[in-house]
């Protein structure tokens, strides 16, 4: 048995595994390298190494005289009738397995659904990055987008051919797409499903090709699609245009196309969900004394009172002034941050008033600002 690999390692577990342990390590392995949707030139080997390991793993008899005998109990229990190859369940339960996975048609095991690579399958998604403007994307706008497609041909509708008459069922599949080949293999005979070769898994062969699509059965169009980018669509969010995305196969419907939206960054507004933050900038004085100030916000200016006494880093909200809800609720908040700034090019009476109040300050017996401070550090 020189060159196999221990059954334990091909599975990826230890001696000790339990029943369910080994069935999972098998389940996840059997699905990586089925050679119906790995491709790679040596799946299909290490395919049927995972059976041939789980076929022996999994039954408790096979299991005990490789554990005691390693290879060499395999071929006793082959010659006394014990070992049977795949017949006995290790097919069926890979029909199981790829039929959670996959949905029923990828059985074809052990009495499972037949696989038929020829059925329509729906195409791909595809994704297309779009940047929007910040405005746009709290108040909405239509875009017009160029993008390439392929369409069912209208001429042969989809079938490849110069008429019905130059399709015929592929001799090799006989229609069904696949083939099923067989290798004997000390544990039996190891049966595998694959595409037709011949057909590409279409089931038929075409003798005159349609002249308007040459045979591919679509055509690829570039087209201009208007999508409506709703008010309040955030960054990172996308909208599903259906039916644009990658083609189908074997006259399946094509996929969607998923715009995800990337919002350009404002150069005074933030944005948070609904909400629109904003720093504002307050003078001492105005905040001292308190004023009232016109705020920019997204839906234009809007009078705001600044209270006598505010301190710096006060948060002051403008409620309904944010962006408008996807789902057509109430309008976010803006919250507007005070920002206390010192005007460093004063006048020279600015100058003489400062330097006046700060005497007053000074000559005055109420606990300063400062004298609180240097409280703290008693």
């Amino acid at each position: 048995m020189a060159g196999k690999r221990d059954y334990y390692d091909v599975l990826g577990i230890s001696k000790g595994a339990t029943e369910d342990e080994i069935k999972k390590a098998y389940r996840s392995l059997a699905k990586k390298y089925h050679p119906d949707v790995n491709k790679a030139p040596d799946a299909e080997e290490k395919f049927k190494e995972i059976n041939e390991a789980y076929e022996v793993l999994r039954d408790e008899n096979k299991r005990k005289a490789y554990d005691q005998f390693g290879f060499a109990g395999m071929d006793s229990a082959q010659a006394g009738g014990g070992f049977s190859g795949f017949q006995t369940g290790g097919f069926d339960d890979f029909g199981d397995i790829f039929s959670q996975f996959f949905g029923s048609g990828f059985g074809g095991f052990g009495g499972g659904t037949s696989y038929r690579s020829n059925q329509p399958v729906k195409g791909d998604n595809k994704v297309m990055q779009v940047d929007v403007d910040f405005m746009d994307a709290c108040f909405g706008k239509t875009m017009d987008f160029s993008i390439d497609v392929d369409e069912t041909c209208p001429d042969c509708k989809g079938s490849g051919a110069a008429s019905p008459s130059d399709i015929e069922i592929c001799a090799t599949c006989h229609g069904s797409g696949t083939v099923i080949t067989q290798r004997r293999s000390m544990l039996g005979v190891v049966q595998t499903q694959g595409v037709c070769p011949d057909c590409r898994g279409t089931g038929k062969k075409i003798r005159k090709v349609c002249p308007h699509c040459r045979g591919k059965g679509y055509n690829t169009e570039k087209q201009k699609i208007t999508v409506n980018i709703p008010a309040g669509i955030n960054d990172g969010q996308s909208i599903r245009v259906a039916g644009k995305g990658e083609r189908g196969i074997n006259g399946g419907p094509n996929g969607d196309l998923y715009l995800q939206i990337n919002v350009r960054p404002h150069k005074m507004f933030e944005r948070e969900g609904q909400n629109i933050l904003l720093e504002i900038p307050v003078t001492a004085v105005d905040a001292t004394l308190g004023t009232e100030i016109d705020v920019p916000t997204i839906h234009g200016d809007v009078r705001m009172r600044i209270d006598a006494g505010t301190q710096d880093g006060k948060i002051l909200r403008l409620k309904g002034k944010g962006v408008p809800s996807l789902r057509g609720g109430a309008n976010g908040d803006q919250l507007c941050t005070v920002k206390i700034t010192i005007d460093r090019n004063l006048t020279s009476k600015e100058r003489e008033l400062y330097k006046q109040l700060q005497s007053l300050q000074q000559n005055q017996t109420k606990e300063t600002i400062w004298d609180k401070f240097r409280k703290q550090f008693q």
